[in-house]
């Protein structure tokens, strides 16, 4: 019996990228107008699925480049900018054979593709540290330094000694492993890119749940960046107790804050 085009739809849209050459053998021959829109639309997502994965093989030469060198680790922190909450390091060993797709900067994905690669990247890495700087170690020791520091902090929390490190532009002083600065390395490298995932998807849960608390400034919407609604409540109510002092001069007098 001939399948409704209903059914076939939905058996395009539960397929996943991987099956849709199968798709397209089971209904090329089909004549309906409908089945062969669905047809196009499967080829269409077959010539993406392939170009992705060619992005992706561009994205591991350094990785290919440094692969004697044993452990290959990506590193790139989140939340330099921000007026509020920590700066954020992630650190990810990938495995070698590692064939995750769509890794790539952070800024340049959807929350829900973060999301979700942030889940796969959990899974698959070899191992994954995580490393903060406090608002009040940024006002401390100025935000470079506290980059520095989270990045050391997540690089000691990878329980496995990295042979290299791919670092999204700078070199971490502090660190007895080689280093491979990359300028736009989240963009270049699949392990970087990886790092810059984990840490942006751990920032922003965290600031998700200070909007909780601090519900005035709109956190779970602008992550602590000065978005003017969150610059009218610094004017309104002064700083919140997670607020960095030392980047929110210009905009309030100094203040008790909100409780």
């Amino acid at each position: 019996m001939e399948k409704k085009i209903g059914e076939i739809k939905n058996e395009l849209k539960a397929a996943c990228e991987s099956e849709l050459p199968v798709f397209v053998k089971t209904y090329e021959n089909d004549a309906r107008s409908g089945v062969q829109a669905l047809v196009a639309k499967a080829k269409k997502g077959i010539d993406a699925y392939e170009k992705e994965k060619l992005r992706t093989e561009s994205m591991k030469k350094y990785e290919r480049e440094y692969a004697s060198c044993g452990y290959i680790c990506g590193i790139d922190e989140v939340g330099r900018g921000p007026l509020a909450g920590p700066v954020v390091a992630g650190a990810v060993i990938l495995p070698a054979d590692c064939q995750i797709l769509y890794l790539n900067d952070s800024k340049q994905l959807s929350e829900k593709k973060r999301e979700e690669l942030y889940d796969v990247i959990m899974k698959e890495a070899v191992a994954v540290g995580i490393g903060y700087a406090s608002h009040e170690r940024i006002d401390e020791i100025n935000i470079l330094q506290a980059t520095y520091e989270a990045m050391r902090q997540a690089i000691g929390n990878l329980g496995v000694r990295p042979g290299v490190l791919l670092n999204d532009a700078v070199t971490i002083p502090g660190v007895d492993i080689r280093q491979v600065p990359i300028i736009k390395g989240d963009a270049k490298s699949v392990s970087i890119a990886a790092a810059s995932i984990v840490a942006k998807v751990t920032r922003d849960r965290l600031m998700v749940a200070y909007d909780k608390t601090y519900p005035a400034y709109h956190f779970a919407d602008n992550k602590g960046y000065g978005a003017a609604v969150h610059i009218e409540a610094l004017k309104a109510h002064g700083a919140s107790p997670i607020h960095r002092k030392s980047f929110i001069k210009n905009f309030i007098e100094e203040s008790s804050g909100v409780d």
